[in-house]
């Protein structure tokens, strides 16, 4: 394994029962500066692959490594200050403020060396700030739209200040706008070094900001390597079952979906 790859997985197979198998014999690599793209139509095994990636969930078969190591071995609060998790459901039922949420991204760190109080101010603010959430900072994140709310989780990941994001559709529940602000942010992170893989429904999203992009059908990896390449038109009409032209956008050239109607 390359020094380049942050997390892997090598022929990891998830049952429900005896014999359901939602995913099997899936192989991927998340290699640092890359964002990584997981998509696929619903039920392919996204969810379940990006659990497994995270060390929320263990496969029947299979290993799955961070930094060399096997995930599993690794202590929760040493796994939290090296990975960040982003869930697509960030519901929190207490009025904590914007601010409180995002703040409880430097948990991890408390009593290290990088868990001083003013560092983490300022972690926190940059944030915030990044994620264009600073004005909610006083905020109950109970009284906060769901797009609102979707920049505070992220905002909260950020402040982990960890080498691996792990991001379940960041930006399902944005404008177009903030969908746009946050793959650009995404971006930024991956080209400061950052390993990130994300789960994406947006086709055009995965073309558009992924290095790489993994396609998943039926818990199976369909294909795997550079997005272009990946997401075909005859490529996503067998997957999906759904006809598709791909056009070259007009200012950079990148393939763009369009469902045929």
């Amino acid at each position: 394994m390359g020094v380049s790859v942050r997390l892997s997985g090598r022929g990891v197979t998830v049952r429900v029962g005896e014999s359901r198998e939602i995913l099997a014999g899936v192989s991927i690599e998340v290699r640092a500066g890359e964002v990584h793209a997981l998509v696929g139509p619903n039920g392919a095994g996204k969810s379940t692959l990006f659990g497994v990636l995270a060390g929320d969930v263990s496969p029947a078969e299979g290993v799955v490594e961070l930094d060399g190591a096997p995930i599993g071995g690794i202590r929760p609060r040493e796994l939290a200050r090296r990975r960040a998790v982003l869930l697509q459901e960030n519901t929190v039922t207490f009025p904590f403020t914007a601010a409180q949420v995002v703040r409880m991204g430097r948990a991890p760190w408390a009593h290290t060396a990088a868990g001083d109080d003013d560092d983490d101010d300022e972690i926190v603010f940059s944030a915030m700030t990044a994620t264009e959430v600073l004005p909610l900072a006083d905020r109950a994140v109970t009284s906060l739209s769901g797009g609102e709310r979707a920049r505070v989780a992220l905002a909260r990941v950020l402040a982990q200040r960890t080498g691996i994001l792990l991001l379940d559709e960041p930006s399902a529940a944005l404008d177009l706008k903030h969908h746009e602000d946050v793959m650009r942010l995404i971006r930024t992170q991956a080209g400061a070094g950052t390993a990130v893989a994300i789960v994406l429904h947006d086709l055009n999203a995965a073309l558009a900001h992924a290095d790489r992009v993994t396609l998943l059908a039926d818990g199976r990896v369909a294909a795997t390597g550079a997005p272009a390449e990946v997401l075909t038109a005859a490529r996503i009409e067998e997957v999906y079952g759904q006809a598709v032209d791909l056009f070259p956008h007009p200012g950079t050239g990148v393939p763009l979906v369009v469902a045929r109607r």
